[in-house]
Order: C-alpha cells, then sequence, then structure tokens
C-alpha cells in the first residue's frame, strides 16, 4: 500500500502517527502508555490484555486444535500456556503433524509464524510433547474420537473452510467452546446454525458457549489505535476507503497450488517435486561443514519427509473425491491438498483474503457508530475470474469490487474540517472569532448520498503494493500496511510532519504543532515484533472462557463473524452473476445479516444445512 511513498515520506507518517498515538492517550487514558512500557508489557504478552481489556486467567483453558496445516500452526503460534493449554491435535497429514510440533522449517519466517508446540509450551522434545498432547489422525478415530476428548474443554478449528461449520456444531453440541479460522463457514445457512446454537447451547458447567472467528484484525494494537485516532476527529469525515491484496503468485509459482505428496504425471512421467527438494537436501547436508546450516537442513529433510507421507494418506476416506471441470479431471489428492482451490472446499479470493480486508474496513466505519454494532454494506459492484492462471482451479484468481457503504452522522461537536459560508453547510451560527455548528453532517438515514465508496483488488500475478488499507477523510488520509505499519498524514500532505492541535471544534493534525512528547512512549508501547493478533484473539476468548459474566464476550461474535461472511459470499455470487454476462451488482438485505432470519444471499437453505452440520465427519 505504500507503493507510491517515498522513505522520507513513510518516515513522515510514522512520526505523524506516532505523535498522534501520544496525544490521544494524554488527553483520554493519561498514562496508559506510561503503564504499558512500565510492566514490561511492551510488544509482548501483556500489551493485548492492556489493549482489549482483560486479565489473567488463574487456570489455562484445555483446547484441542483441529486442523494443524498452514493456519492451524499460526494459531499454535498464538496459544500463550497461561491462558490455553494444548492437550489434543487432530489432522490427517503427516507433514501437518510434524509442524504442530517441531514448527515450519521451509523458511526462517514461516518458523517466526509457525513455531510449534516444543517451542510454545516449552517442551524438551517431541517425545515430551507428545507424552501431553494426545495426536488424532485417520488411525484412531480422527475428529469424531477429539470431540470426545474426556479433558478438552474448547478446540481450535483451523480446517479446509467446507468442514468449519459441521465439526464447529458438533462440538457446540458436546458443551464445547469453539474459536474457528476465518472464513465462519462455508455458507450463510451455515454461519447462521452456528450463531443459533451458540446462543441456545451452553458448556459443561451450564455456561454460555463462546463461538468467536479468528478475524485477528480485532485483537491488532494497530488497528486498534487507528480507531482510537478516527474515533477522536484526526481524520474528519470518512468518505472512500482503498483496499487490496496484491500477490505475486503466477502459473507454476502458487501458493495455493502446493505439490502433490507423491507427485503428478507430466505426459507419461511423474514428476515428485518434494521427492526432488528431499535429494537437494540431503546432497546439501553431506557437503556443508557449517554447524548452524546442518541444523537448519536435518530439520528441513524431516519437515519435506514428513511432507512426503502425506502420499500415504487415502483422501477419499476423509470425505475428498475425484471430479472434473469441463473436460479437466482432478484427484481427491488435489481437493485435499489444494482445497482452497475448489468451490466444494474452499470459497476463493473474497473467503481468505477479501473478508480480512472488508472486516477491516468495517472497523473502521464501525468505529463511528453509537450503537456499537458493525455497519454493513448497502451494495457492491463487482467483476473478476481467472484471468491469468491455466484451468488447474475452480475459483477466481483477479477480484474488483465496489462497495457503497452508509456514511455515519457527525455530531455538531465532531470537527469535519470544513465550513461552507455561503451554503452555511455544515449549518453553523457566528460566534466571536469564528463560526460555531449547530446540525450535525447528516449521516445515510438522513441523506442517501452520504455514502462511503470502498475499493478492493485481490488479484495474482503482480505483488506490487502488497496488501492493506487507505482511509481518506476531509482532514487526513491514514493507511495501514500489511497490518503492522501505520502511517498518518494531514489531508494529503505526505512531506509535512504534524503534531496535534486543539481546535475551536476538536482536535487535528497541525504542522505548526510540535511533536507530543509522549510519542516517543507511544513508539516504545509498540516496540518489538508487532502482532498480528492471532495470540491476543486466543487470550481474550480463554478470559471469555474462564469468567463467563453476560458483558465478556470476543470481540469477533458470531454476528460480527456472520456480517463478513455475507459480504464475502454476496460478493462471489455477484462475480457469478458478471461471469454470466449478467451485471456484477447485488443489493445487500439487512435480513441476509440477520441471524434470526432465514434469507440468504447464497440460496443456502438453513434445514438442509442443519442436517449436514449434524453428521459425524471422517
Amino acid at each position: 500500500m505504500v507503493d507510491k511513498l517515498s522513505k522520507d515520506q513513510r518516515d513522515v507518517g510514522e512520526s505523524n502517527y506516532y505523535n498522534a498515538v501520544g496525544s490521544y492517550y494524554d488527553v483520554n487514558r493519561r498514562d496508559f502508555l506510561r503503564g504499558v512500557v512500565a510492566a514490561g508489557a511492551a510488544g509482548g504478552a501483556g500489551v493485548g490484555a492492556a489493549y482489549f481489556g482483560y486479565g489473567k486467567v488463574n487456570d489455562p483453558v484445555r483446547v484441542a486444535v483441529i486442523g494443524t496445516g498452514d493456519e492451524g500452526n499460526v494459531l499454535i503460534g498464538g496459544c500463550n500456556p497461561e491462558y490455553v493449554d494444548v492437550k489434543a491435535i487432530c489432522d490427517i497429514r503427516p507433514f501437518s503433524q510434524h509442524r504442530a510440533f517441531h514448527g515450519d522449517w521451509s523458511s526462517s519466517s514461516a518458523l517466526k509464524r509457525r513455531p510449534g508446540l516444543i517451542s510454545v509450551a516449552g517442551y524438551k522434545d517431541e517425545a515430551e510433547a507428545r507424552r501431553n498432547v494426545k495426536v488424532y489422525d485417520g488411525s484412531n478415530g480422527g475428529i469424531m474420537e477429539c470431540l470426545d476428548h474426556p479433558d478438552i474443554e474448547a478446540v481450535i478449528i483451523a480446517l479446509p473452510l467446507w468442514l468449519h461449520a459441521p465439526v464447529a456444531a458438533l462440538a457446540m453440541e458436546r458443551g464445547l467452546h469453539v474459536l474457528t479460522e476465518k472464513l465462519m463457514a462455508h455458507n450463510v445457512a451455515q454461519c447462521k446454525v452456528m450463531a443459533r446454537m451458540a446462543g441456545e447451547l451452553k458448556d459443561k458447567d451450564g455456561n454460555p458457549i463462546h463461538l468467536a472467528t479468528g478475524h485477528q484484525r480485532h485483537y491488532n494494537v494497530k488497528y486498534e489505535n487507528a480507531v482510537n485516532l478516527i474515533r477522536w476527529g484526526l481524520l474528519g469525515q470518512l468518505h472512500h476507503i482503498r483496499a487490496q491484496w496484491h500477490r505475486g503468485n503466477l502459473p507454476g509459482g502458487d501458493s495455493w497450488s502446493m505439490p502433490i505428496p507423491g507427485g503428478e504425471m507430466i505426459g507419461s512421467e511423474r514428476f515428485d517435486r518434494i521427492a526432488k527438494d528431499i535429494e537437494y537436501r540431503k546432497r546439501a547436508l553431506k557437503e556443508t561443514r557449517d554447524p548452524d546450516e546442518q541444523v537448519r537442513l536435518k530439520n528441513e529433510i524431516a519437515l519435506w519427509e514428513a511432507w512426503d507421507a502425506d502420499k500415504n494418506v487415502d483422501p477419499k476416506k476423509f470425505g475428498y473425491t475425484d471430479f472434473s471441470v469441463g473436460d479437466k479431471l482432478f484427484t481427491a489428492a488435489e481437493e485435499l491438498h489444494r482445497w482452497r482451490l475448489f468451490q466444494r472446499t474452499g470459497a476463493g479470493l473474497m473467503a481468505e483474503l477479501g473478508s480480512h480486508q472488508l472486516d477491516a474496513v468495517s472497523i473502521y466505519l464501525s468505529s463511528l457508530r453509537d450503537d456499537g454494532k458493525k455497519v454493513h454494506p448497502l451494495t457492491v459492484h463487482a467483476v473478476g475470474g481467472r484471468h491469468i492462471m491455466p484451468l488447474d482451479r475452480e475459483v477466481g484468481d483477479h477480484v474488483y469490487c465496489m462497495f457503497e457503504f452508509p456514511g455515519p452522522e457527525y455530531a455538531p461537536s465532531f470537527d469535519v474540517g470544513y465550513y461552507d459560508r455561503v451554503e452555511n453547510y455544515p449549518k453553523s451560527k457566528k460566534v466571536k472569532g469564528g463560526y460555531e455548528q449547530i446540525d450535525p453532517v447528516a449521516g445515510y438515514e438522513t441523506d442517501p448520498n452520504k455514502k462511503v465508496v470502498v475499493t478492493y483488488s485481490s488479484i495474482n500475478g503482480n505483488g506490487f503494493g502488497g496488501w492493506g488499507e487507505v482511509v481518506m477523510g476531509s482532514k487526513g488520509t491514514l493507511v495501514m500496511d500489511k497490518e503492522t505499519d501505520v502511517y498518518l498524514y494531514r489531508g494529503s500532505d505526505t512531506k509535512s510532519k504534524a503534531g496535534v492541535a486543539k481546535k475551536a471544534g476538536g482536535y487535528a493534525l497541525d504542522t505548526s504543532a510540535s511533536g507530543d512528547y509522549a510519542a516517543p512512549v507511544a513508539q516504545a508501547a509498540s516496540s518489538g515484533p508487532v502482532s498480528r493478533g492471532y495470540q491476543e484473539e486466543i487470550e481474550h476468548w480463554a478470559y471469555c472462557i474462564r469468567n463467563p459474566d453476560p458483558e465478556n464476550r470476543p470481540r469477533c461474535y458470531p454476528a460480527v463473524a456472520m456480517g463478513d461472511a455475507v459480504i464475502a459470499l454476496g460478493t462471489n455470487v455477484a462475480l457469478k452473476r458478471a461471469n454470466r454476462g449478467e451485471s456484477g451488482f447485488m443489493k445487500f438485505e439487512e435480513e441476509w445479516f440477520d441471524v434470526d432470519s432465514d434469507a440468504t444471499p447464497d440460496d443456502s437453505d438453513i434445514a438442509a444445512e442443519t442436517k449436514f452440520m449434524k453428521k459425524p465427519v471422517a
């Protein structure tokens, strides 16, 4: 998102951001940031509790992690042992089980994201870890036996999308709390069934079930700070948000199209990428004398050999099937290992990527509502398709969307940063030294012209710009880059440093104001690796389980998560219309977002999905 910003402009934006955060807390929560730093929580485990208002738990929640692939292992990395005790894992793939214990040695960055249970829980080795963590797979009853494990209270679900709803439903029927990866479910009816079950069922102690969904931006400190600055009025009236997730994936190099264990036929020959990678690493290990390199290669070889062992798993025993798209035949192994590429098991770019960023958009816009509810879009215009990839998938590789969201109302006390004397807009009265606004700036409910247009693109082929959001207001611009870096500018001025000044109508960025003396404290409170929210969402979920007061609930509770699913899956319907040569326009109906209504945008049926979700899974 910072592709057009020089290093100097980024430095200016970062300085403005920390100045603003320091000023905000000095005015609104004095000494909060100093308390975070003094407690030694900067960038560490305590920062989430401080920012999001939860405390420690005396008894860690006993959990099973069901699905330990890419995202499941990221979530294992977020399992703080002070909040959750992983008693079991469940996955049919040796590769996933290996990473669950040892971490992901495919790269140094992957190992940071997926460190493995031995590291997270402090076990001496895999033998000790296995004495404390039961492993379920196809040989000992799998998911159903895992759900009946006598010592678990909750499950973390990170399975392929088509399995989220049935496993969550079966867990809740057993009185287990659930945290499921996003998207909440494969269709909107499933989301509604899950939400209703969570509202009706109780845990084993008679307390409400906590069903949370892993839209982790709700627990990202950088997003929390951004929301505070928006509410404080530093951006003024929001009128446009630009969001994108661009990836450099090309044919032959797509991270969603991983090698198939055991190899694939190329003409009359079988090509086994994983086996060749093992041979390469074994040769390199024989040749190197560097001790660090030896450690790395040994761990990589163990990881790749576990991956190769996936060839012994029969996907058809676990619900995966051979199928065809036109004249192209796909195997059950492809459906298992590349599930994101197919409609029956995944839901494409909007579910995997777009749902995160439209959730971020709703976080920004909902922050200006007084009722605390999630804002819903009014319409979407969508186009996209399989523009660059071969016929190795059903889902598209490019998505372009334009959403209309209802603009919020701005109270007279909220400084929007403009006044038209001729039109007397917003309506004001003359006072000594200027004008005082007396009427609010109307929102959509009063004036249907007041909308916020959001553009979103998710593409493969060229990763220029990466991912993030640009939030544009009448007084300022906020850039959120890759969930970790924030840049703030007065208006569209990317060259001038600004502090925060008290104006007649409120607070504003001001290039004549000196930097806030608390800015270094704000920066210190964000020092160290920036958490993307995985650990905090798990901690808060565990805290809510241990503290079952009505006011305690995860930030991404069912109505919020279902809203994200309606946006993503509804947009998929608009994309299908566009690809049939019809209009890619869709008007979002409010009843789709109502848990108690059976209406859905994707024609999914409550009764049919309820029946599907109650069946045992392999």
